[in-house]
C-alpha cells in the first residue's frame, strides 16, 4: 500500500489501521477487505480537508487533524443499563446501544421483531449473511470525494444493520444510541450504519450521539440508506455529545422510484460538529425532505452541509433548516442543489433561518443551485436576523417576564422543525431536549420577580 505524508499523525493512523485489520469484523471476506484497504489509500493520499477546499470553507478540522486518537479499546467500557435509561425511547421498537463504536449486546434487548425486520449490528450481519450486505455496502458512500468517509470505510466495523423486507410497514421506530465514554487518552470511532427498505416499505430510524463524561473523542459515523420504490422512510439524526467531543456525520441516501424520504437533523452538542446529508433521487417520482434545526452556545462550531442530486425527472426536494446561535458559537449552512440534465420536472427549494442572539455569534450559509435542465422549479433562500422586537413587546403586555417572553418565541422558531416531523414518540422525545436546552441557552433562563419591573409577571415555568 502506497500512503503519502499528507496527513498529519499518519503513522498512528496506519499503526491503528494494521492493527484492526486483524481483528475487524469479515476481515476474510475478499470485498471488504479491498474495501477497506482502498479507503484508508484514499484517506491517507489526499489528507483532512482545509479551509481552502471549498466544501469546508467555512470549518477548519485542525483540531482533529493534529490530534492523536487511537480506536476506543472495547475491555475498558464500563456502561450499565441504568446509565442510559434517560436516553431511552419507551415507544421504540428496540433500542442497539454502542459504546465507543462497539455493540454492547447486553445493554440492547431487542426481543421478537415483527416477520420482515431484521435489526442486529453491523459486526454480527457481516458474520452471519454477508452475501446480504455485499450488493449496498460500500456502494454509495463517496470515499474519493470526502476524507472523513474513506477514514469511515478503513475502519468500518460495527454499528446499526436494518433490513425491512417488502411491503413491511414498522409502526415503532427503531433506537440506535451511540455513547461516548471519554477518558484521559484521545479516542475516535467510526460507526458504520446501513439501513435498507425494500419497496413499498415503511420505517423510521433515530441515530442519537450522547456522552456519559467530558473528555477527547472523535466520532465519525457514516450511514448509507436505501429506498426501494415506494418506501417511506424517516431518518432521525440527534447528536447532543459533550463539547470536548468531535462529530463528523455523513448520511448518504439512494431513492429509488415514488421513494418517500425524510432527514431530521438535531444538533445541540459537541464542540465541533459536520453534518453532512447527501440524498441522491435516482428513481421518477421520488420526494426527499431535509430538515433540521442546530441550537449553539459557547465556542461551538455546528457545520450543516446537504448535497441534494436530482437525477431523475418528477423529483422533489425541500430543504428547511433553523439554526439559534448564541455566545461565541459559529453555525454553517451550505446547501447545494444539483440538478443534472435528465432531471426535467424537478421542484427543488431551499431555505435557511437563522437566529443570532448575541453579538459573538456567527452563521455563514450559503444557498447554492447547479442546474443542468432546462425545465424545473428551483428556489433558495437564507436570513439572518435577531429576536423580533415587536412580538416581544406583545407577550411582555401580556404579563410574562422579558426572558421567558424570548423564550417562548424562540421556541416557536424550533417548532417549525418539530412540525415536520410525523412520528410523535420521536417527535416528543426531541421537543423534551430542545425545550431544555433552549431553557438552558443564555440570555433566555427565566429570573425571578425583583423591583426592577423585568421580573415581574408570569415565568417560563407559570407559561
Amino acid at each position: 500500500m502506497n500512503v503519502s505524508t499528507t496527513v498529519p499523525q499518519l503513522d498512528t493512523y496506519l499503526d491503528s489501521f494494521t492493527a484492526f485489520q486483524k481483528t475487524a469484523a469479515g476481515r476474510d471476506l475478499d470485498w471488504l477487505k479491498k474495501l477497506r484497504e482502498e479507503a484508508f489509500a484514499r484517506f491517507a493520499e489526499v489528507g483532512f480537508p482545509t479551509t481552502h477546499d471549498e466544501d469546508w470553507r467555512f470549518t477548519n478540522v485542525a483540531p482533529i487533524a493534529r490530534t492523536t486518537f487511537k480506536l476506543a479499546d472495547p475491555a475498558a467500557q464500563k456502561v450499565s443499563f441504568d446509565d442510559l435509561a434517560a436516553y431511552r425511547i419507551p415507544e421504540a421498537l428496540c433500542s442497539l446501544i454502542f459504546v465507543d463504536g462497539y455493540f454492547v449486546p447486553e445493554l440492547s434487548p431487542v426481543g421478537t421483531l415483527p416477520k420482515g425486520v431484521e435489526v442486529k449490528s453491523l459486526a454480527a450481519a457481516l458474520k452471519l449473511n454477508p452475501s446480504a450486505l455485499e450488493p449496498h455496502f460500500g456502494h454509495y458512500l463517496d470515499t474519493q470525494r470526502d476524507a472523513f468517509a474513506a477514514l469511515n470505510a478503513a475502519f468500518a466495523n460495527d454499528g446499526g444493520y436494518v433490513h425491512i423486507k417488502k411491503g413491511v410497514v414498522v409502526e415503532q421506530p427503531i433506537h440506535l444510541i451511540f455513547v461516548s465514554t471519554g477518558g484521559a487518552t484521545p479516542t475516535m470511532s467510526h460507526p458504520r450504519n446501513l439501513i435498507v427498505a425494500e419497496d413499498e416499505s415503511q420505517v423510521a430510524v433515530i441515530e442519537e450521539y450522547v456522552s456519559l463524561s467530558g473528555g477527547v473523542a472523535f466520532s465519525n459515523t457514516a450511514t448509507e440508506m436505501v429506498a426501494g420504490e415506494s418506501a417511506v422512510v424517516s431518518h432521525y439524526m440527534l447528536e447532543r455529545e459533550h463539547p470536548d467531543v468531535f462529530n463528523i456525520s455523513t448520511l448518504r441516501i439512494q431513492q429509488a422510484r415514488s421513494a418517500n424520504v425524510a432527514s431530521h437533523s438535531i444538533l445541540l452538542g459537541g464542540g465541533l460538529v459536520r453534518n453532512n446529508v447527501h440524498p441522491v433521487l435516482n428513481g421518477e417520482g421520488g420526494n426527499c425532505l431535509i430538515n433540521g434545526l442546530f441550537l449553539g452556545d459557547g465556542t461551538q462550531h455546528l457545520d450543516n452541509y446537504m448535497l441534494v442530486e436530482h437525477a431523475q425527472p418528477h423529483c422533489e426536494s425541500h430543504q428547511f433548516y433553523n439554526g439559534i446561535l448564541d455566545g461565541k458559537a459559529h453555525g454553517v449552512f451550505h446547501g447545494r442543489i444539483i440538478v443534472h440534465k435528465d432531471a426535467q420536472k424537478t421542484d427543488a427549494k431551499q431555505t435557511n433561518r437563522n437566529l443570532l442572539l448575541s453579538d459573538d455569534a456567527q452563521i455563514d450559509t450559503k444557498p447554492q443551485l447547479e442546474i443542468y435542465a432546462d425545465d424545473v422549479k428551483c428556489t433558495h433562500g437564507a436570513t439572518i436576523g435577531q429576536i423580533e422586537e415587536n412580538a416581544l413587546f406583545y407577550l411582555r403586555s401580556r404579563g410574562i417576564d422579558e426572558r421567558s417572553a424570548r423564550k417562548l418565541l424562540l421556541l416557536a422558531f424550533a417548532n417549525e422543525c418539530l412540525d415536520r416531523m410525523r412520528e410523535e414518540p420521536v417527535r416528543n422525545h426531541i421537543e423534551g431536549l430542545i425545550n431544555s436546552h433552549l431553557f438552558a441557552m443564555a440570555h433566555t433562563q427565566p429570573i425571578a420577580a425583583s423591583g426592577d419591573g423585568e421580573g415581574k409577571g408570569r415565568n417560563w415555568e407559570e407559561v
